[in-house]
């Protein structure tokens, strides 16, 4: 049997997608097939839809789904038909990463993220007898369905809007991962965010959850910067008006616990780095296509200062998604400010928007 679809399709790189048709396999036993309800867009889909080598083409993108299950695998114990779930990154569960509880570094992530298909080389999709590329992330949510593995799913409480977390599966649980997960940000501490994107305010209202004192976020837009200061940020500067470690000094005289960026500018890393503290941490989110960056060893080593990389804001996802749910039912947590919805039909029209910067984070509704 197979489930008939509509599904953005990456065909070219650079292109806008295509809205089709297509045929979508029944689970195999070790699969999930959900019903998506709404999907977050991420640069990374930009990335991917642009590139010419990180993914083959044709291609289903989409890696924040968020919706109810249809049907399972004989093999599946983690949901059943009628859960809503959040769907998050897929990974091997046998390397050693994975048996550790690190799968957000498993061995073989490229395999099961950028691939295109499964780990025995088929694609669960077709456009008549075309076949088109699936799994991306182990889901190619940017489609009214989703195949997905059991690993990648996620149980969610039926109480919140599916419409408002497909988002949690990469961008959000990546910002405040960050500072909750990955720096461990400290009550009292001095942090600041370089970027304010939805990954960028995700870590300014994690770093207010965590009572940090001085929470300084950095942008060239204004208005993002406005909202970060209603989202927990003590202080902002925007970049293109003000030099922006002038200012930090001033602010943090005795140096920066952390910064979180999201910016992948070599200048502003280099920068944030020489203003750390002592034991000072520089997280680094984005990837500033594979730039190499350079460090002074010796300010590293008397200061015992850290730049490290920072995938997924190492989290478990079957942990972590629902504690950002919880969070947000408590009101701690807004996240939803961040989201402006769009239909399947304007998935291209919500990309333009995001790349713009006119929106933070575009959330695809399928209808």
């Amino acid at each position: 049997m197979t489930t008939e679809i509509t599904a953005a399709v990456s065909r070219k790189s650079g292109e806008p997608f295509s809205i089709e048709t297509l045929t979508l396999e029944d689970p195999r036993d070790n699969e999930v097939l959900v019903r998506v309800v709404a999907t977050g867009i991420c640069h990374t889909d930009v990335n991917m839809r642009n590139s010419d080598v990180f993914v083959p083409k044709p291609i289903v993108l989409g890696h924040e789904g968020a919706g109810i299950v249809e049907r399972v695998g004989r093999s599946v114990q983690k949901v059943k038909p009628g859960d809503h779930v959040v769907i998050s990154f897929d990974s091997c569960g046998t390397c050693q990463s994975c048996r550790k509880g690190d799968s957000v570094y498993c061995q073989h992530l490229g395999r099961h993220a950028f691939s295109g298909k499964r780990i025995d080389g088929s694609t669960a999709l077709k456009a008549g007898n075309e076949p088109v590329h699936s799994h991306f992330f182990g889901q190619s949510s940017f489609g009214t369905y989703s195949l997905c593995t059991e690993r990648t799913v996620v149980p969610v409480d039926k109480s919140v809007s599916l419409e408002l977390l497909g988002p949690l599966g990469c961008g959000i649980q990546t910002g405040a991962g960050a500072v909750i997960n990955s720096l461990k940000v400290s009550a009292g501490s001095r942090i600041a965010i370089l970027g304010t994107g939805s990954v960028g305010l995700a870590a300014v209202m994690a770093a207010r959850l965590c009572g940090a004192a001085t929470i300084i976020a950095v942008d060239t837009q204004d208005s993002r910067l406005d909202l970060a200061m209603e989202l927990g940020a003590t202080h902002t500067i925007n970049g293109a008006k003000q030099e922006t470690f002038d200012v930090i000094r001033g602010l943090a005289p005795e140096g920066l616990n952390y910064v979180v960026d999201t910016t992948g500018s070599l200048p502003l890393i280099k920068n944030a780095v020489n203003h750390l503290a002592p034991r000072g941490v520089c997280g680094l989110i984005n990837t500033a296509k594979g730039a190499d960056a350079q460090v002074n060893i010796l300010q590293m080593v008397l200061g015992g200062r850290t730049v490290r990389g920072i995938h997924q804001g190492d989290s478990v996802p079957d942990i972590f998604i629902p504690q950002m749910i919880e969070l947000y039912r408590q009101g701690r947590f807004p996240f939803d400010r961040l989201l402006k919805f769009y239909d399947l039909a304007n998935i291209n029209q919500a990309m333009e928007d995001m790349d713009k910067g006119v929106t933070i984070k575009p959330v695809v509704r399928m209808g």
